[in-house]
């Protein structure tokens, strides 16, 4: 069956939103789209807008929220999106949401269907500030769940293993901070519309796709709704 519809994911940093988008969108044969993605591909192909926001990207700048719709309408309405698209951490804001209604129905995609991915703070800072990579391969690790076999060492290559300066424990609590004070305006205004189920975040892979998938199935038998 078809998507159909945009999907929408939110989670904190760490939840798994981005591997679950993924999935999804590849189970549906559609297009995983974050705005990093549409930033890139607008300045890539060009396009007007693009061409406006590239110095303010290589600046290092935000880039204002109309430049970011008008992409993300430039994006959606393309036609491969058509059958539906799964985005991957945006919008970011409850104005950005505002604005993405209007572009949806233009796009001939309707109402989204929301995903919140939750999983408890405590479990996300265990998660994150327990990640390291080796400074070879790239391979990951968790001190805690996965450790390698040997500490501070790849066990493929015998690579060093670094720890990204944000998954530094008082980094994580920051960002989560960050995440919860922009987002949950964000989550309640789709809860009110009958748009959001969540699912937790917390279970293996496998059990949080296997959630997903059955929440997509629920809202095509109800006609599109969560």
């Amino acid at each position: 069956m078809a998507l159909n519809r945009a999907l929408i994911f939110l989670g904190p940093p760490g939840a798994g939103k981005g591997t679950q988008a993924k999935r999804i969108a590849e189970r549906y044969q559609v297009p995983h789209l974050s705005t990093g993605d549409m930033f890139r591909d607008a300045v890539a192909c060009g396009t007007e807008l693009g061409l406006v926001a590239k110095p303010i990207m290589e600046r290092g700048d935000l880039v204002p929220d109309p430049i970011v719709m008008g992409m993300v309408e430039e994006r959606l309405c393309r036609p491969d999106c058509s059958g539906g698209v799964v985005l991957d951490g945006f919008p970011r804001t409850l104005e950005q949401a505002q604005r993405l209604e209007p572009i949806l129905e233009r796009c001939g995609l309707g109402k989204p269907w929301v995903i919140d991915i939750h999983v408890d703070d405590d479990v996300l800072v265990r998660r994150l500030s327990g990640r390291w990579t080796c400074s070879v391969g790239g391979e990951i690790y968790n001190v805690y769940d996965a450790p390698p076999k040997n500490a501070g060492v790849c066990d493929f290559d015998g690579g060093k293993l670094i720890q990204r300066l944000d998954d530094r424990p008082e980094v994580v609590k920051e960002r989560l901070r960050a995440y919860h004070k922009q987002t949950e305006p964000l989550i309640e205004y789709y809860r009110r519309q009958g748009l959001l189920e969540t699912v937790d975040g917390s279970a293996s892979v496998e059990r949080v796709s296997s959630a997903i998938a059955r929440v997509i199935e629920r809202a095509q038998g109800r006609d599109g709704h969560l």
